[in-house]
């Protein structure tokens, strides 16, 4: 499935840039996201860990950043893992674009995501719902991230490995299907004025 998505960032372009040539300090800012290996030719072993609710994820696999373009400002990774109680598998192409903007920097994300076994009866506006929470987190870290370390401060006590879940995240995800049944369903059929 496609999930795009767009978010500010508050620095300079050459600042993100340097950022994300720097894969543990990204994968920091990802929720439920943990590197436990560097294989070199910016190759990582790693881990997921998603939850909501009673259903809880964890993967265990790999990223590989597929091509770097210094110039255009654009970066792709794929990534693949599979669940650790053998329940299912995910694979992940994500292409990132970034761009000065009026206030710093614009990052686009472009990512074809494709699940296999219990995720995959998920339905799709809900893997979408949540996937787009994870982004506005991932936005937010990175944000608050490069603050720290423009301050000085040492960023690393803001690490999201823990895993991402739990009921606020099931919540902004029910608020956003929601946001999106009624667009679909319910502002269409608007009597018109008298």
């Amino acid at each position: 499935m496609e999930i795009t998505n767009q978010f500010e960032v508050a620095q300079p372009l050459e600042v993100v840039w340097d950022f994300f040539g720097d894969v543990p300090q990204v994968a920091a800012c990802l929720p439920g996201t943990e590197l436990t290996t560097e294989l070199g030719d910016d190759s990582y072993g790693g881990t997921v860990s998603i939850g909501l609710g009673p259903i809880k994820m964890d993967f265990d696999g790999g990223a590989e950043i597929t091509h770097r373009d210094v110039e255009a400002r654009t970066i792709s990774v794929a990534a693949s893992g599979a669940d650790r109680k053998g329940r299912g598998q995910a694979t992940l192409a994500l292409n990132a674009s970034l761009a000065p903007a009026a206030d710093g920097t614009t990052v686009d994300v472009a990512m074809d995501l494709q699940l296999s076994g219990p995720a995959a009866q998920y339905g799709r506006g809900l893997v979408s719902d949540i996937t787009a929470v994870l982004l506005n987190d991932f936005a937010a870290n990175v944000q608050n991230r490069l603050a720290a370390i423009a301050a000085g401060r040492d960023p690393d006590p803001l690490s999201q490995a823990q895993a991402a879940g739990g009921v606020a995240i099931g919540v902004r995800a029910a608020r956003m299907g929601l946001a999106r049944v009624l667009r679909r369903f319910v502002l269409p059929y608007r009597p018109e004025a008298v």
